[in-house]
C-alpha cells in the first residue's frame, strides 16, 4: 500500500465573536467559487470531507468547512468553564458572516445541514445580497422537539454516546456501514453540553416561521434538499417552509437521511452536483 496525501488543508483563524476572541479551525480544498459548509449540531466540519475529495466539485469550487466554537478542533472561548454553552440565532448568523468576511470571500455560496440548514434561512432573511446562492440541507423554519434535551449534560450520562444513539435513527437504512459509523463517531466525540447547547438554537431561539416569507430568491437563489428518511426535519417540514418562500427550489432526496453529505456521499453526490452546476452556470 502506498501513502496517499489528500488535498485537504487545515488552518486556524482567530475571530472576534460576541466581543471575545475565538480560535476557529477550518479545512478547505479546491479553487473557484467559495462554498462554505456548515456542519450539524454536535458534530464538526469533517462531515464535508467527501465533498473536498471530489475533484468534480473542487475543480470549480473552493470548499471550506469550519468547526464552530466548542466543536471539533475549535476551542471554546476563554472562561468557558464558568458558563453554559447556548447557541443563538444572532450569534450563529454573526459567526458565519464574520468568517466569510475574514477570509475575504467574494459572494460565497453557503451550504448548511440541520442547524446549518436553519441558519441558511436566516442568512437569506438578513444577508441575502452577500451570497451567490444558499443551500439548505435538512432545512425548515421550525421543528417541534421530539425528545427531551434537559438531561443531555449530566455526569452520569455519556454525552457523546447518547447523542450518537439519538441521531443514529436519522440515517437512511441504505447508507453504507463505513460512512454511517463515521458520521456517528463525530457525535461520540462531541464536547460536554455542546449538543444540548446547539439544540437551544434549533428548538427554542431559531423559530423562523414568522420571518421566512421575507426571503427574496431573486436577490439570492435558495435550494432546499431533504432526505426522505429524515424524521427530525421531514420532507413535509421543508415543503411547508418552501410554501412561504417564492422561488425556493425543493428536492426530496431518495435513500438519504439527516446527514446526506456524510452518511452516503455517493448518493448525495447525485443530488448536489446538479445544484452546484446550476449555481456555476448562473455565475
Amino acid at each position: 500500500m502506498t501513502a496517499a496525501l489528500e488535498p485537504i488543508v487545515g488552518r486556524y483563524l482567530t475571530l472576534q465573536l460576541g466581543g471575545r476572541p475565538h480560535r476557529l479551525y477550518f479545512e478547505e480544498a479546491g479553487q473557484g467559487i467559495p462554498l462554505v459548509c456548515l456542519h450539524t449540531a454536535g458534530a464538526d466540519g469533517r462531515q464535508f470531507r467527501h465533498l473536498m475529495l471530489d475533484q468534480e466539485i473542487t475543480r470549480h469550487f473552493r470548499v471550506i468547512a469550519f468547526d464552530m466554537p466548542w466543536h471539533g478542533k475549535s476551542f471554546p472561548p476563554e472562561g468557558w468553564q464558568n458558563e453554559e454553552y447556548r447557541l443563538t440565532t444572532a450569534d450563529y448568523t454573526g459567526m458565519v458572516v464574520a468568517f466569510c468576511r475574514a477570509l475575504e470571500l467574494e459572494r460565497p455560496v453557503v451550504m448548511g445541514c440541520s442547524i446549518g440548514g436553519r441558519i441558511v434561512l436566516n442568512l437569506a432573511i438578513e444577508h441575502a445580497a452577500m451570497f451567490r446562492a444558499l443551500i439548505g440541507l435538512e432545512a425548515a423554519d421550525f421543528q417541534s422537539p421530539w425528545y427531551d434535551t434537559t438531561w443531555l449534560h449530566r455526569p452520569d450520562v455519556h454525552g457523546g454516546e447518547i447523542c450518537a444513539a439519538f441521531v443514529s435513527g436519522l440515517i437512511a437504512p441504505q447508507s453504507p456501514d463505513a460512512t454511517r459509523h463515521e458520521t456517528l463517531w463525530m457525535y461520540q466525540q462531541g464536547g460536554p453540553g455542546v449538543f444540548k447547547g446547539d439544540l437551544y438554537f434549533y428548538r427554542v431561539d431559531g423559530d423562523l416561521r414568522a420571518k421566512v416569507e421575507r426571503i427574496d430568491t431573486k436577490v439570492c437563489p435558495l435550494y432546499l434538499l431533504t432526505g426522505e428518511y429524515d424524521f427530525s426535519c421531514t420532507p413535509a417540514d421543508t415543503e411547508r417552509t418552501a410554501k412561504s418562500i417564492k422561488g425556493a427550489e425543493v428536492t426530496v432526496m431518495r435513500e438519504l437521511g439527516h446527514f446526506p453529505m456524510s452518511e452516503n456521499p455517493k448518493q448525495f453526490r447525485g443530488y448536489i452536483l446538479p445544484v452546484l452546476e446550476k449555481i456555476r452556470a448562473a455565475s
